[in-house]
């Protein structure tokens, strides 16, 4: 899978967690929902830190040549 679709995917599932977090009534969805967001924070951590640790060597689509 493309890594800019997956992290667009990630992006909007945790915008759409954080909107059903907001809208919890108890204490035990409130911390389901926070499960959720922090693994899903983490999943994109993971691709963050990837494209910073890959960043000195320059890689850019738009400059690779074939």
């Amino acid at each position: 899978m493309d890594p800019d679709k997956l992290i667009d995917k990630l992006s909007n599932e945790l915008a759409d967690t954080l909107k059903a977090m907001a809208k919890a009534k108890s204490a035990e969805e409130k911390l389901q929902y926070s499960e959720i967001v922090k693994n899903l924070c983490e999943s994109l951590g993971v691709f963050f830190g990837l494209i910073s640790e890959m960043a000195p060597f320059g890689f850019d689509e738009d400059e690779v040549e074939f």
